[in-house]
């Protein structure tokens, strides 16, 4: 599988990262036959965080026979120091290991979120003191609001930024290629989620995926199409949805990866028309 070099980190991951909703609620067993076929098939990039169930109890014992061939990143909610602190330090025990390689606030949702973290007594601190200490080797954030990743770009000196890259929010509500150009022009790395997401679910719909807030592209040449889309963007990689069929899914795409064409982009363009974005600019 592909690699391709991480911002201005000198890391390179695979294209296609392994978020770890994929082995949330699996046996241990199956956890760790998952993750195996995961490395052997060239996977380096895995992703988890506490608020994805037990994901972190699943992962961790299945990652560790393959921990020192991974780069692994985790992510914190919190907005302030001490219970930043904390998770960090819960989270390194449940995934049984002395490090992360990357460390994230997660899903900044406004300016005030942000303001708060990377404030007097905010969770950058103690970002900051686990750098230090060996225990975080990069620090990054996910985001769902354009202005607030904007912000944060320009607040921070962050080597990644995870963000929602995908073919609908490009081409319906224009959201997305501006964070990626600000990031590129910054060199921090882009890593991308919801490169297979369609739409909102219908109401009443029901939701054959229970992983996905949102209604995923299943058929495969549909969610071929939509991951080439994003990694055919100047990314680093995409994490692929939790549910394992569409992750396997990703995989067999990455692993035969062409860039779109544009008859290609045309026809994801018109697709987009009939769908609405699950996310949309600020007012």
């Amino acid at each position: 599988m592909e690699r391709r070099p991480l911002g201005k980190t000198g890391q390179e991951l695979s294209i296609v990262g392994f978020g770890g909703i994929v082995v949330m609620n699996a046996e241990p067993a199956e956890a760790s036959r998952v993750v195996a076929e995961a490395v052997d098939r060239g996977v380096n990039y895995f992703d988890v965080a506490p608020s994805y169930g037990n994901a972190e109890e699943r992962l961790g014992p299945a990652l560790a026979p393959h921990r020192d061939r991974v780069f692994l990143a985790c992510k914190t909610g919190k907005r302030d120091k001490a219970e930043a602190a904390r998770e960090l330090r819960e989270s390194l025990q449940r995934m049984q290991t002395d490090h992360f390689d990357l460390y994230q606030l997660h899903a900044l949702t406004s300016m005030e979120e942000m303001e708060q973290a990377l404030g007097p007594g905010g969770a950058m601190e103690a970002f900051l003191e686990a750098r230090d200490a060996g225990l975080i080797r990069y620090i990054g954030f996910s985001a769902h609001s354009v202005e607030t990743a904007l912000a944060a770009m320009d607040r921070f000196a962050f080597d990644s930024i995870l963000f929602p890259t995908n073919f609908v929010l490009f081409y319906q509500a224009n959201f997305g290629p501006q964070v990626v150009a600000r990031a590129q022009e910054k060199g921090v790395g882009r890593l991308a989620l919801k490169a297979m997401a369609r739409t909102h679910w219908a109401e009443g719909q029901p939701r054959t995926f229970s992983k996905t807030w949102y209604e995923p592209i299943a058929d495969p040449q549909g969610a071929a199409l939509a991951l080439r889309f994003t990694l055919s963007q100047p990314i680093t990689a995409a994490i692929p949805p939790g549910e394992a069929a569409l992750f396997r899914l990703a995989l067999d795409v990455a692993e035969q990866f062409q860039p779109l064409t544009p008859e290609e982009a045309e026809e994801l363009r018109r697709r987009a028309e009939s769908l609405q974005p699950i996310f949309r600019l600020a007012a």
